[in-house]
């Protein structure tokens, strides 16, 4: 990889799953392969120093792998170390910080899949890198290094590919089974009326079932109770707000459907451990 390769900006990767360093394949919204994935960016970088990037909420999975320590995952207020005795994955929809100064060696691929995670599969996902994972990601390291243009090549595609379908087909990783018809109306509902007061009696209504009902369907297929689910899809909508816009904070508790900047304050800072300002202020300064 040339010097003029590196000095690429590393904007990170946001609501795009493009971070201005890797190899860029298909947007967010293409179709997926009889395999039901689709890669969006393929990426390595041999010294990367330049790893803090807060708030990350992407509509997109996430595979890291680090064959040496020195970065890092704040997830829900715990930190996990990116190191060689394990792959990290990271569903869509999930609120993470990156964290490292330390030059070592990162590899990562932004991608979509058709399937859904379970409600109770403990994320990021840690799993133990085989001989085979490991060989095909210094496969598809090697591939980018020599690929000076940064041209996304069918090889390094089909190697990218092949190194999703082993990791996803892990025993370890708990996938969902297919949702309601009902609950997957009820969720479109509050992801577009999260500034509206969506109390479960509310929501029940809407579902035509009891609240009871209610109740049962998102433990079982969410994992969480009506009332934690729209707190989460409400916080990711702020969370983008922040990151996107100059509104004020005022502004954006009240379009999220939260009753006041002080209830929205401590209710943010408990799921991210930052505060709304300290979380703009701190990627602003990036």
């Amino acid at each position: 990889m040339s010097d003029s390769a590196l000095k690429r900006i590393n904007v990170g990767a946001y609501d795009k799953p493009f971070s201005g360093v890797g190899i860029e394949y298909y947007p967010l919204g293409g179709e997926f392969d009889h395999t039901g994935l689709l890669i969006h960016e393929v990426g390595f970088l041999p010294r990367n120093s330049n790893w803090n990037f807060p708030g990350v909420f992407s509509p997109f999975w996430r595979l890291y792998y680090n064959s040496e320590p020195g970065h890092g995952i704040s997830f829900q207020g715990d930190f996990y170390h990116l190191k060689p005795d394990h792959l990290m994955l990271i569903p869509n929809h999930q609120l993470f910080h990156c964290l490292g100064k330390n030059p070592v060696p990162t590899f990562w691929m932004a991608f979509s899949t058709d399937r859904l995670i379970s409600p109770i599969q403990k994320t990021p996902i840690l799993l133990k890198p085989t001989s085979t994972t490991r060989s095909l990601i210094e496969d598809i390291k090697g591939l980018i290094v020599r690929n000076t243009y940064y041209s996304p090549t069918d090889q390094i595609y089909r190697n990218s590919l092949a190194l999703l379908n082993v990791v996803i087909a892990n025993t370890d990783i708990d996938w969902k089974k297919e949702n309601p018809a009902m609950l997957n109306k009820l969720l479109d509902y509050i992801a577009t009326n999260c500034d509206k007061q969506l109390s479960n009696s509310h929501l029940a209504q809407v579902a035509c079932m009891s609240i009871e009902g209610l109740s049962k369907m998102f433990r079982t297929h969410m994992g969480t109770s009506p009332a934690a689910y729209v707190t989460q899809i409400r916080i990711k909508q702020a969370s983008y707000l922040l990151l996107n816009t100059s509104e004020s904070i005022d502004r954006i508790a009240e379009k999220t459907g939260f009753p006041n900047r002080n209830y929205f304050s401590r209710v943010f800072k408990k799921i991210s451990n930052q505060s709304p300002a300290q979380f703009r202020q701190l990627h602003h300064n990036l």
